[in-house]
């Protein structure tokens, strides 16, 4: 197994295990640690098993211990007919937020998306943090999805560079939108 440092953080990263199932606990209490209910826990669960689940896009951030606290999702969706990635859910124990373990985890999620050849990822979140790493608002790349958001929420990135496809977000059954 891989673990890699993060850049400038001081935390490391590491593709989620498939044949560990210490990890896939270790993201369920991160997720239910990180959230007010279970909601995003399960959802991860689910995605494990959807044929949208790519070995190697569910990153975790480690303590200098090694103890996994943070976690980024990567799982494929479309745009219109075009392959692309959801970011979902990012979680952070609460005791280690606002530490970088959340963009450590983020980032490793971001580069191996990269490293496989993905190009499209989508996000819906806090439209103050995910700019940082280069998501811009979806809808000035023609981007949506099919029920109301607020505009800025929606982002998206080329992770080459490439012009961004456009079209309605398709979203994995798990998701349930």
């Amino acid at each position: 197994m891989t673990i890699h440092a993060a850049r400038a953080s001081g935390w490391r990263t590491r593709p989620e295990s498939p044949t560990d199932p210490a990890d896939a606990a270790s993201v369920r209490r991160i997720t239910r640690a990180a959230f007010e209910t279970s909601a995003e826990a399960d959802l991860v669960d689910a995605l494990r098993q959807d044929p949208a689940w790519i070995p190697g896009l569910s990153m975790l951030a480690l303590t200098p211990e090694g103890e996994p606290v943070g976690h980024a999702l990567l799982t494929r969706c479309h745009i219109g007919e075009m392959p692309a990635l959801a970011l979902a859910p990012c979680s952070v124990v609460p005791v280690h937020q606002r530490t970088g373990a959340g963009s450590a985890a983020t980032r490793a999620g971001l580069d191996a998306a990269r490293d496989l050849g993905e190009d499209a990822v989508v996000v819906l979140g806090h439209p103050e943090y995910y700019p940082r790493f280069g998501f811009e608002r979806a809808s000035s790349h023609g981007i949506r999805v099919g029920f109301d958001v607020p505009d800025e929420a929606l982002m998206a990135l080329s992770l080459t560079g490439c012009p961004l496809p456009t079209g309605t977000i398709r979203y994995p059954a798990p998701f349930g939108v």
